[in-house]
């Protein structure tokens, strides 16, 4: 990410806890696999609606599947 900075995420750890493709998941979110791929790659930041939608359907807090570090 730019200026140091970086957000990471466990979407693939709850999707596998939850036994869901990235297709299945797409699909519930009305998004592209393809954006899913992006965003557990860490080349692509979804936007806030995004993180609030994929953690509700997990059931937990947008903190508990993306943290955010600044760098150095």
């Amino acid at each position: 990410m730019e200026n140091g900075t970086k957000m990471k995420n466990k979407i693939k750890v709850f999707r596998a806890m939850h036994d869901l493709t990235q297709e299945a998941l797409a699909q519930e979110l009305g998004v592209t696999r393809q954006t899913i791929l992006a965003i557990e790659k860490g080349k692509y930041d979804p936007s806030i609606s995004l993180a609030f939608r994929i953690a509700r359907r997990f059931g937990v807090t947008i903190e508990d599947v993306f943290t955010y570090e600044e760098g150095s």
